[in-house]
């Protein structure tokens, strides 16, 4: 059977993070951790998770190096799920997600909501470049391109959107 995974798949980090965190309960089970739990009861309580699709995520988690399994108690053992600082840095990915998801809902659909904590404030996540405090929201404005570490397939992908681009970088506002 032939590989439905282009070989510039495999070296985009869009393609690697999702073999990551793009999994429905894994996406559900890394919200959880955000929010304090760490036993794979209160997950199981949670999100309503079978028991062997809750152990094979959190494995993959640990596997992945975004959870760390410790123990917290020795007779019986049991352990306990705590993000890493990889695991922590997913937080605005996170946030990103929930409020796209809330971007498409009316005030009065919205389950949950991202708040200030001090302030109870309904906070109102962006993406913005860090050097320019820029929205990344534009995709004309802001466009990906081949790294230092890219195949040549991924070279190849970009050198064939680069003339569709370049009229806009060059500020002649020509497409």
């Amino acid at each position: 059977m032939a590989s439905r995974v282009r070989l510039e798949d495999r070296e985009c980090p869009l393609s690697t993070t999702v073999q990551h965190v793009g999994e429905w309960w894994t996406l559900l089970i890394l919200h959880d951790a955000f929010d304090g739990y760490t036993r794979f009861d209160q997950f199981q309580q949670s999100l309503g998770i079978s028991t062997s699709m809750l152990t094979a995520r959190l494995k993959t988690l640990v596997t992945d190096g975004l959870l760390e399994r410790r123990p917290y108690r020795t007779n019986p053992v049991r352990h306990e799920y705590v993000l890493t600082e990889r695991g922590r840095s997913l937080r605005p990915v996170i946030v990103a997600l929930a409020a796209w998801g809330n971007r498409h809902l009316a005030p009065e659909e919205r389950s949950m909501i991202l708040v200030d904590a001090e302030t109870g404030r309904e906070a109102e996540p962006v993406v913005v470049d860090a050097r320019t405090g820029r929205s990344l929201d534009d995709s004309e404005a802001y466009v990906f391109t081949s790294g230092p570490a890219a195949g040549d397939g991924m070279r190849a992908r970009y050198a064939e959107l680069e003339p569709r681009r370049r009229p806009r970088a060059a500020g002649t506002g020509t497409a």
